[in-house]
């Protein structure tokens, strides 16, 4: 399956109404809140369209007629009017400011699981900073949408019908004149969302890119010192900035174009309300305060007119945003796990049968592997770097799937096995480990619930069973021991040892050991090799190495290059191999 979200191809418009489904799925459960939003904002506007008709009122019954205790009455009637209107745009604020918070929670939850549940591949096509950008930035801007424009995109909807039911009771013909603007609105606003929402995605891509060349650089800043590269990074960063800074203009330009032209259809409607409305007075059809009245609906139908420009806006950054999130809900693991798999009594704790694989967009690394290991047994693989090694170790844990072929554990398909089921059976120990910040107990600790609710002295029991006593001595507070993922709290070496601990703590059937000493000094090497060689004797033990030192005790040798797997024999026929390929290399 191809995973990688930047290419174009995977992109799928969605159509309106299907997106405006998923959106709503999103605030399904604030529906009841919704409502009293809702309702609350229809009071708000009912309450902000009757003070213009009784501004009207006072103007023709009480000023004209110089009635002022009528003024006083009607100007403290108007007066409740505003305040009520203030309570409820106040309710509405914050009705729908917790509602959009809900929303954002939910939706970054609902990502983080679904990264959780997506295979090794997805994560090597895709960088980590245009992840974290969506988990960050994206979901946020539908928070805003939520938040923000939603309530004031129904309030100037609710705002505009009871304006124009208003213009056109009060005078049918001069309010018709009056809404004529607002049918060009429409045309425009139909033509340019297309565009809005084009480059409000581009400049959400353009966002995510600068996130993971910031990443990138913060992770690989000791290798820009050590090679003093300042300024090569520097000036890739100046790049992507540069592409960011571009398309974050493009997007406000292409947010902001319908401002100025709903303004000047505003400017116009009142207008036409002056010249025709002072002809209507003119010919004594039409009253001041009618006037006045038709001018204040007419700024309540188009001054919303106006701010749904910027909301529509809001909205398709909101969907630009969306059509990122969901490129990432919508993956499935391509990983499935199978159901009812008959069982093989073959004697072998692995197999490979006639297994082909290939990564994603790349030629096959492996062809027509086939395979057997035995329970208890020691087993190496050898060869020069690219061969195939670490491909054919990620099959065995099922990091990845066979493209063709099966792989069986304990005589059945490894995609039978569920992923906490495998994990406890197959251990692997990376050459890169990979730590958490945390404690040494705790990334000990890490996918092993057996151990959870232990105390420190209980697991340093544990620890001293298995033999790994000495390895814990190597840190200064042993198990309260500081370490960061990525900075220098604990040496690389003894990082090493954390992954090294943790994989036999689990106490799997199967140890995959991926150039597990290859940061650690001879005397801590031996260490290892005497806690491996106690270990029980039904573990298998898969060693990865470059160094043939450590492979001496293995039971079969074999040699990977070039996408086959040969039994190499002896110790010296896999030297005599390594040798031959290196002399023709």
């Amino acid at each position: 399956m191809q995973y990688n979200l930047n290419k174009e191809d995977t992109h799928k418009k969605t159509a309106f109404w299907q997106v405006g489904q998923k959106l709503w799925l999103l605030i399904s459960e604030e529906k009841k809140i919704i409502i009293i939003a809702l309702i609350v904002v229809i009071i708000n506007s009912l309450l902000s369209l009757i003070a213009p008709r009784l501004i009207g009122h006072t103007i023709d019954t009480y000023i004209i007629g110089r009635d002022y205790h009528g003024v006083l009455v009607f100007a403290g009637i108007i007066l409740a009017l505003y305040l009520l209107s203030l309570i409820t745009s106040y309710l509405q604020i914050r009705l729908m400011g917790g509602v959009g918070q809900r929303v954002l929670y939910r939706l970054r939850n609902k990502i983080f699981n679904k990264l959780q549940s997506l295979p090794v591949a997805f994560f090597n096509q895709n960088k980590a900073g245009d992840l974290i950008s969506r988990i960050n930035n994206d979901t946020d801007k539908i928070n805003q949408f939520f938040s923000q424009s939603l309530v004031q995109f129904f309030a100037s909807i609710f705002m505009m019908i009871g304006a124009m039911i208003f213009l056109l009771s009060l005078n049918i013909r001069l309010g018709a004149a009056t809404l004529s603007p607002a049918l060009f609105l429409l045309l425009i606003t139909r033509l340019l969302s297309p565009w809005v929402k084009r480059k409000n995605l581009t400049s959400s891509k353009s966002l995510g890119g600068l996130s993971s060349e910031i990443q990138e650089s913060l992770n690989n800043f000791k290798v820009i010192i050590a090679f003093n590269r300042r300024d090569f990074f520097k000036k890739r960063f100046q790049e992507v900035n540069d592409n960011n800074y571009s398309d974050a203009i493009e997007a406000g330009v292409a947010n902001n174009t319908l401002t100025p032209i709903y303004g000047l259809a505003s400017n116009i409607g009142q207008l036409i309300v002056l010249a025709y409305g002072l002809a209507l007075i003119s010919s004594g059809h039409f009253t001041i305060g009618l006037l006045i009245s038709f001018l204040s609906y007419a700024n309540s139908f188009y001054n919303p007119l106006r701010q749904l420009a910027a909301l529509w806006a809001n909205f398709q950054t909101a969907l630009a945003s969306w059509d990122r999130i969901n490129e990432i809900l919508v993956l499935e693991n391509n990983l499935p796990l199978l159901e009812n798999t008959p069982s093989v009594d073959n004697n072998a704790i692995l197999e490979f049968k006639n297994v082909n694989f290939k990564y994603p967009d790349g030629q096959e690394v492996l062809h027509n592997i086939n395979l057997k290991l035995s329970k208890g047994k020691i087993y190496a693989l050898i060869g020069p770097t690219g061969g195939g090694k670490t491909t054919t170790a990620s099959l065995m844990a099922r990091l990845y799937d066979p493209t063709a072929g099966e792989i069986l554990l304990n005589g059945k398909d490894i995609r039978s096995y569920g992923d906490e089921e495998r994990t406890k059976k197959i251990g692997f120990i990376l050459q890169e480990p990979i730590l958490f910040t945390s404690t040494v107990k705790e990334n000990i600790l890490y996918g092993n619930e057996k151990y959870s609710s232990y105390d420190n002295k209980q697991l340093e029991n544990i620890i001293a069973k298995a033999g790994l006593g000495q390895l814990l001595k190597r840190f200064d507070k042993g198990l309260d021991t500081k370490v960061t993922a990525s900075g220098d709290a604990v040496s690389l070496g003894q990082k090493q040892l954390i992954a090294f601990m943790r994989a036999i703590l689990r106490q799997p059937e199967i140890l995959i050991l991926d150039e597990a000493t290859a940061n650690i000094d001879t005397v801590t090497e031996k260490l290892l090799e005497d806690i491996l060689n106690n270990l029980s004797s039904d573990t298998t033990k898969i060693i990865i190495a470059h160094r043939l030192n450590t492979i001496e005790k293995a039971d079969e040798i074999f040699f990977v290059n070039s996408g086959k797997l040969i039994r190499a024999g002896s110790m010296d026929h896999a030297m005599e191999m390594l040798l031959h390929h290196n002399r023709n290399s």
